[in-house]
């Protein structure tokens, strides 16, 4: 006649709870998991739950997975509700196509539903015996003082040396630690909608971009999946979307049945859902990452690409990053926001190039004859090409892209 739920004793206490058990939250408990803590994992949602996502995995997502544990990459390779991408197919405003080709034989690109890829890594933390998984529980406030962080849920209070905010772009702890205002300068609006039997571009599918006039500063895009199915979308930055005053849902619907490049493909597509909408708060404007006994992870941390939309591999990092500074934290007892400011440093420094670089080409979307030009520089440039794949496959030459002048003297060589 139906499950009891489990009931929690009115206070329970560990070293760390973490609020989120998307893909920041599970890879920093996965990390704290290995420094013999006791972690607590607050899920508001019940697995397998459906994420409102563009489902990309960049190749970071595999780096990172590598860099985390080769058994655990292992694992990932193993598992089959994923479809492997072999390319970015970028279309330009004038309809021009840049294909780009992932080049790294171990890191591979892939699109994999939320539901799959982030059930996957809470079946991967849940096999930590220091990680206390808690599901459909609500967090209702969350306090910090200098003794102690305060967790008060629907199922009962928690109390840790610290918390990690990895709630999402609507988080919780954010909100009530530091404050919630959108920025819609660094925030986009997204929709997503899954087809079946949609026409694919080529037999090898690849992750396909589609930068339209009436889309811009945004972009449409078809991913992969199995089962001949894809997932399509459309994202675009808030503000223009508020001043121009854009329905992306009637945008989304008038693209894929008159435009030139997509009617035919979608004649027979069938949809299996609505179009839903999701929030991205953006990377392209360093904001506080942590204060005293709290830091935020993943999208709680606006850490997404500003020009690809892609959250995934950073907020995995994150949850890294988290992981190696607690470590000194416990070492030291120190948990203030003074000490805690090494967070932010070290997110930043680790991620502040790349997201720099997003920008930078976010921004030439306001200008599509640039745009345009950079796409035609780029079928007929090979140094260019490798620049965008550096930018897909997190190498090293992101070091140059600290300086402006490595931007014109490649376009204009």
């Amino acid at each position: 006649k139906g499950l009891i739920p489990i009931q929690l004793e009115k206070q329970q206490e560990y070293d760390v709870v973490i609020v989120g058990a998307g893909p920041a939250g599970c890879a920093a408990a996965y990390q704290l998991a290995k420094q013999n803590l006791q972690i607590a994992l607050l899920e508001k949602g019940t697995f397998p739950r459906d994420k409102i996502c563009g489902d990309a995995l960049s190749p970071d997502v595999m780096n990172q997975f590598q860099l985390m544990d080769e058994s655990l990459a292992n694992d990932f390779r193993q598992l089959v509700t994923k479809k492997r991408a072999y390319s970015i197919h970028f279309f330009a405003p004038n309809h021009e196509r840049l294909d780009v080709h992932y080049k790294n034989p171990k890191l591979h690109a892939y699109v994999s539903k939320r539901m799959d890829f982030d059930n996957f890594l809470v079946e991967e933390v849940r096999k930590k015996s220091n990680v206390h998984f808690f599901e459909n529980i609500a967090v209702k406030k969350v306090s910090c003082s200098e003794k102690e962080a305060s967790i008060e849920t629907t199922q009962g209070h928690f109390k840790a040396a610290i918390v990690l905010g990895a709630d999402g772009a609507h988080s919780v702890v954010k909100s009530q630690l530091i404050g919630q205002k959108i920025n819609k300068k660094h925030y986009s609006a997204g929709l997503r909608q899954y087809y079946k039997n949609l026409t694919p571009l080529e037999e090898k599918a690849g992750i396909e971009l589609h930068f339209y006039q009436e889309a811009l500063p945004g972009y449409l895009w078809i991913f992969p999946l199995p089962d001949n199915q894809a997932n399509v979308g459309i994202g675009m930055l808030s503000e223009a979307v508020s001043k121009q005053e854009v329905n992306l849902k009637d945008l989304m619907d008038e693209l894929l049945r008159t435009h030139p490049k997509l009617k035919e493909r979608f004649k027979e597509a069938i949809p299996m859902e609505k179009p839903k909408g999701f929030g991205l708060p953006l990377g392209s404007k360093k904001v506080a990452c942590s204060g005293n006994r709290f830091l935020l992870l993943g999208d709680a941390a606006s850490l997404i690409d500003p020009f690809t939309g892609e959250g995934i591999g950073n907020a995995i990092r994150s949850g890294r990053v988290a992981a190696e500074h607690l470590e000194k934290a416990f070492q030291q007892k120190r948990f203030d926001a003074s000490f805690n400011q090494a967070y932010d440093k070290e997110i930043y420094r680790r991620m502040w190039s790349e997201l720099r670089l997003s920008r930078f080409m976010q921004k030439m979307l306001r200008y599509p004859k640039l745009f345009n030009f950079i796409v035609k520089k780029a079928n007929r440039n090979e140094s260019l090409r490798t620049l965008i794949t550096a930018s897909l496959e997190d190498v090293d030459l992101r070091q140059q892209f600290k300086k402006p002048s490595f931007y014109f003297k490649l376009l204009f060589q």
